[in-house]
């Protein structure tokens, strides 16, 4: 019975290759010009989001998107994927004891991130529960000093850097519920909250650096009653209205590229109006 269902899924799987490939399909150009035409361009600072599984009728491999994003903004550009290594809550790889090594632990947040981590040119962050792959323009800068941020996302990390940058995020078959710069604008925005999005528990962690070095961080994490409130679908009607939200799809692709500064007044808003980005 389960070789029978083994081979059933693989079937049905093969006809929606085929299908896709015939109907839907798209090539790194065509990925190129999409991007473009949704408003990246070279020289921009951007933050990707992506599941290679929602590249259905894509005409090539998870390396040929990194290299149509790189192609998009250019080396004067800057391009950022989130590399977290662990599945779960960031508390609990915090007591687990394990420690975070740069150059040896994967990225858990897809193919495309973790062949990313490993491209030539990317810099990796050091930081024990959300390191940032880094390639492009001033990408060492960027990533340097992570590792001494008092929250995960907050001031001083690359999520910083993408705003002062002007930045944008790209979401590539992903929704917006992985938005890990809204991380960034918790601790920004921490006073004007109903209640603090973090532990009040400072945990300590261990880092590993590409030299071998042992680094130790002191950071509050995230507050699991409130992160498991956390709706950030509740940003995409005031992003809309401010034009900081544009969406198309390719193939069966669904892109959406935002404003990192559009979703920082986004939230600005809602908070103005008592509105939170939890339910």
């Amino acid at each position: 019975m389960k070789s029978l269902k083994s081979a059933v899924k693989t079937r049905i799987r093969s006809l929606r290759r085929a299908i896709f490939g015939r109907f839907f399909s798209f090539d790194v150009p065509a990925l190129q010009a999409r991007l473009a035409q949704l408003g990246l361009s070279r020289g921009d600072a951007v933050l990707v989001h992506s599941s290679f599984d929602a590249f259905e009728g894509f005409q090539g491999k998870p390396n040929d998107v990194i290299q149509a994003l790189q192609a998009v903004v250019g080396p004067e550009g800057l391009l950022m994927m989130p590399t977290m290594g662990f599945n779960g809550s960031a508390i609990d790889f915090a007591r687990s004891g394990q420690v975070f090594d740069v150059r040896r632990s994967p990225s858990r947040m897809g193919m495309i991130s973790e062949l990313f981590r490993r491209t030539s040119g990317v810099v990796r962050s050091v930081h024990p529960t959300h390191p940032v792959a880094c390639w492009g323009k001033d990408a060492a800068e960027i990533a340097q000093g992570h590792h001494q941020c008092v929250t995960p996302c907050g001031r001083g990390s690359p999520f910083e850097a993408l705003r002062r940058r002007e930045g944008k995020i790209l979401l590539l078959g992903t929704d917006i519920s992985v938005l890990t710069f809204y991380h960034y604008l918790e601790e920004v925005f921490e006073p004007r909250l109903p209640a603090s999005p973090f532990t009040e528990e400072v945990f300590t962690l261990g880092s590993k650096t590409a030299q071998g070095e042992l680094l130790e961080t002191r950071t509050r994490l995230y507050a699991p009653a409130l992160s498991k409130r956390r709706n950030l679908h509740k940003l995409i009607p005031y992003l809309k209205r401010l034009g900081a939200w544009r969406e198309g799809r390719i193939g069966r692709l669904r892109i959406a590229v935002l404003q990192a500064a559009g979703v920082e007044k986004a939230v600005s808003d809602m908070i103005q109006e008592g509105v939170y980005c939890y339910d």
